[in-house]
């Protein structure tokens, strides 16, 4: 029986705020996997995107997975494109439910807009056509890989709680 919770989708979709408010319903601990990659880099996600590129910042990121994918009872706020390296899906669905918030591209930029800065990949000119690229190379991913997959466009983030939880209760190997 699975005891975490992985929460995955492209950046914007709520991971980190639904996260914490999943994690502080269900009584488990909260995991940030960006903030635990800030740590073992030393800097932070523009600074290594900005100094080694995405292929360390990659191999950063398969480090922390492995370090936390058995983790029991807690809930993962997964980076957007942990779902690019198909050894991090492996490592956490043998303790996680893997759990994929979806949004709108415009709703996506109207959340990214506030801290473009600390979004490397959207550092271009045209943020709303670069994030409908990404996504449309990452959707598949994204799809494959979801036990179950809420759209948060249009809810609060207590509302997304509310519906991953009466999923969960339906998931047969989760054990709340």
């Amino acid at each position: 029986m699975k005891s975490s919770i992985a929460l995955i989708g492209f950046m914007g979709t709520g991971k980190t705020v639904v996260g914490k408010l999943l994690a502080q319903k269900l009584d488990r601990d909260f995991i940030e996997m960006d903030a635990l990659i800030e740590k073992k880099a030393g800097r932070s996600i523009p600074e290594i995107f900005r100094q080694d590129g995405e292929i360390k910042f990659r191999e950063i990121e398969i480090e922390v997975t492995k370090e936390i994918a058995d983790r029991k009872n807690a809930v993962i706020a997964c980076g957007g494109g942990v779902v690019l390296n198909r050894i991090n899906i492996d490592r956490l669905r043998g303790e996680c439910v893997i759990v994929c918030l979806a949004a709108s591209p415009s709703v996506i930029l109207k959340r990214t807009s506030v801290d473009k800065d600390e979004r490397p990949l959207l550092a271009v000119s045209d943020r709303l056509d670069q994030i409908k690229e990404l996504l449309k190379h990452r959707r598949p991913f994204y799809e494959r890989v979801a036990d179950i997959t809420v759209n948060t466009s249009r809810l609060q983030p207590d509302t997304v709680v509310g519906l991953i939880i009466g999923r969960l209760r339906e998931y047969e190997d989760y054990r709340s």
